[in-house]
């Protein structure tokens, strides 16, 4: 659980907490309540739900995650595949057998160490939002990776991560997945992911 779940979770306490406070306890203490206190009561929970709202609004934007294709696997205007070009110096597995490069992209990576990733070292991690069989991810909050990114090579999936908003998944708005990945993720890093997400949804 990261800050903004901490902060909404504290906020969504303090709304829930005046709702039982008012409606439970003060009845019984003032039973004419809200009485001359009407608009006192009425300003504080105006504030409250405006608060929360506010908090949801801001905070659940970047804790949120979107991927390209739709629930459905509707996607358009897939990007050209990119080639690889091995240097035969490596031994990694996936989209290439060396250290090769994607042309214009990153190396070719390791599916081994992308998984490590995926479910754990990329904050938030991809697990959290997402269904992925072979990550053993079964969240809802972003697209099943198992069916929009099925088939789609490393070109796709290399750009759904950095670039998010280039094409939304139908059904989710821009701006919910973090856009942060290429910075927080080295080259290495992010072709490891790329390599997992391909191996893991192949077709």
């Amino acid at each position: 659980m990261n800050r903004n779940d901490v902060i909404l979770g504290i906020v969504a306490a303090v709304l829930v907490g005046f709702s039982l406070f008012v409606s439970i306890v003060v009845p019984r203490r003032r039973p004419d309540f809200p009485g001359r206190s009407l608009r006192v009561f009425v300003l504080v929970s105006a504030l409250l739900v405006v608060g929360m709202l506010t908090a949801v609004a801001v905070l659940g934007e970047s804790h949120h995650f979107a991927s390209e294709g739709g629930e459905s696997g509707g996607v358009t205007n897939q990007p050209p595949t990119a080639t690889t070009t091995p240097t035969g110096t490596g031994t990694g597995t996936g989209t290439g057998t060396g250290t090769g490069t994607v042309t214009g992209q990153q190396p070719a990576g390791d599916p081994a160490a992308g998984k490590e990733i995926f479910t754990t070292t990329a904050q938030p991690s991809c697990s959290t939002c997402h269904t992925l069989k072979e990550a053993g991810a079964t969240q809802t909050i972003g697209p099943n990776l198992d069916e929009v990114l099925k088939g789609k090579d490393a070109a796709f999936i290399h750009e759904s991560i950095v670039d998010p908003n280039a094409e939304v998944a139908t059904g989710y708005q821009p701006g919910i997945m973090p856009e942060t990945y290429s910075e927080q993720l080295d080259e290495k890093q992010l072709a490891d992911l790329v390599a997992f997400l391909v191996q893991a949804t192949k077709g």
